[in-house]
């Protein structure tokens, strides 16, 4: 049995790779062992958003953002993923959210 750390691994190597639908399947078995691994988060935050799965991109997005709410990093990749999400949908409320997520990683950078 692959340990979380395995497959995040194995999931990194897919998504060079281009396989996001094979990544995105090793994320969900490490989130299965692990709930709170923020970098799987992080990680299909960002796959989800290239295969234009908006609503799953901004899911795991905002549950990095919970898991670790003063990293500046789990904010811009939310900030990403909100921007994506605009490009799929042209949905203008995801601008603003994105702007408000890098104004919250600026923050956390300036304090940190």
């Amino acid at each position: 049995m692959s340990t979380v750390q395995e497959l995040y691994a194995e999931a990194e190597k897919l998504k060079a790779e281009g396989a996001h639908d094979k990544a995105i399947e090793k994320l969900g078995e490490l989130l299965e062992m692990q709930e709170d691994y923020t970098l799987a988060h992080l990680a299909l935050a960002i796959l989800y958003g290239k295969v234009n799965r908006h609503d799953d991109a901004v899911k795991h997005g905002q549950r990095a953002c919970e898991l670790d709410p003063e990293d500046p990093f789990t904010f811009t990749t939310m900030s990403v993923a909100f921007q994506r999400a605009f490009q799929g949908t042209q949905n203008q409320e995801f601008i603003k959210l994105a702007e408000d997520a890098m104004a919250k990683a600026h923050m956390l950078q300036a304090q940190g």
